[in-house]
């Protein structure tokens, strides 16, 4: 507990975002550290110069009873709280550098297991865009796939709440503190997530939903999926922010067509004709492009033992990924490095026993 009082303050430190904060902890190599480190010390490390070092030492002391009076709100609550270096910390973020170092988390979801698809869109959905959000969803709870979105008006509500009555679980990532629900109208909904998902936010209690938050959060939501999917869209809005930060982070991203003229699908068809986005017109097509397509009867039961050529290390990866799993999923399974990892998975594709899939994903052949 007391080294989760430090990871909150860290946050607090104005100046000190997620990526300098990642900077700090390279080099002191604990975060107790960060606050002991002498002047001439941390005037060392790369991008940290005078302004920051003079806020570690004129905030801290408010920064640790913020921090304090948090781990009251946390515990009273039963907030999760995820450090970027817990094993639970969403391995998916990890690979965006402007990711949070820390998120806060109510519910049962877990970030590590199974296909997570973000779903956003405008916030005046058409009836046009309702009818495809829940299409698509109740479709992809074939796959018993993880949906994402912001708990926002329009296509965010309705991919929610789509993905609760197709039995899915969903997750709803926040502008502001868990200890409130805005709006307010979908609080009802986002109690019903607790026990079918999440809710998740970097933001501490008492923080407002200010407009700001919105656009910051959105870097979560394309961060957190393996796809990315634009139901509805005007030729601006932050739904198209979530798509550029998703195309940033590597991940794939989807739009639905809509017709020439009509104003919420503008953004989808400019995204599809400027090649930042796939056309997609069903979840079929978005299973097919993401290599999810279900395998022909009896092909998903491997026998690694068939595999005379293959390493004991082979073996385990290719039980891991019978049904598709992350390097980053795959490293973490088998508590070995990336740079083990990778070089093993390409000799595995040589051997024709595994494929790459779009997003870093391996699948056992």
């Amino acid at each position: 507990m007391e080294k989760l009082i430090y990871q909150i303050a860290l946050t607090q430190i104005k100046g000190i975002g997620s990526i300098t904060a990642k900077t700090l902890l390279a080099h002191v190599g604990d975060i107790e550290d960060i606050f002991k480190q002498t002047r001439a010390q941390l005037l060392k490390i790369p991008q940290i110069g005078e302004y920051l070092v003079g806020q570690l030492t004129k905030e801290r002391d408010e920064a640790f009873r913020r921090a304090e009076r948090e781990m009251e709100f946390i515990v009273k609550k039963k907030i999760t709280p995820l450090f970027f270096t817990d094993e639970k910390y969403p391995y998916r973020l990890k690979e965006c550098d402007d990711a949070p170092i820390i998120v806060f988390t109510r519910g049962n979801q877990d970030f590590n297991a199974g296909r997570f698809v973000s779903i956003v869109g405008t916030r005046k959905l058409t009836d046009y865009g309702r009818g495809l959000c829940q299409q698509l969803v109740a479709d992809l709870a074939q796959k018993n796939i993880t949906i994402v979105s912001g708990l926002a008006y329009g296509a965010d509500i309705c991919a929610h709440k789509a993905a609760l009555d197709a039995g899915l679980n969903t997750v709803g990532v926040l502008g502001h503190g868990l200890d409130r629900i805005y709006p307010a109208l979908h609080r009802s909904t986002a109690v019903k997530m607790l026990s079918q998902g999440a809710l998740l936010t970097e933001y501490l209690s008492e923080t407002n939903p200010d407009a700001p938050n919105f656009l910051q959060r959105n870097r979560i939501v394309a961060g957190l999926a393996d796809a990315v999917v634009v139901i509805e869209s005007a030729k601006k809005g932050g739904s198209l922010s979530t798509a550029t930060l998703a195309n940033d982070y590597n991940r794939d991203v989807f739009a639905f067509a809509g017709r020439v003229g009509d104003e919420f699908s503008a953004g989808c068809n400019t995204l599809i004709k400027e090649n930042k986005a796939a056309l997609i017109e069903s979840a079929e097509d978005l299973e097919k492009m993401m290599g999810w397509e279900i395998s022909p009867k009896g092909k998903n039961a491997i026998e690694p033992a068939l595999f005379t050529d293959l390493s004991e290390e082979e073996k385990k990866v290719l039980l891991l990924t019978k049904d598709g799993m992350h390097i980053n999923q795959i490293a973490l399974k088998m508590e070995l490095p990336i740079s083990r990892i990778a070089p093993m998975l390409i000799e595995m594709e040589f051997k024709g026993v595994i494929k790459p899939l779009p997003g870093s994903m391996y699948r056992a052949i």
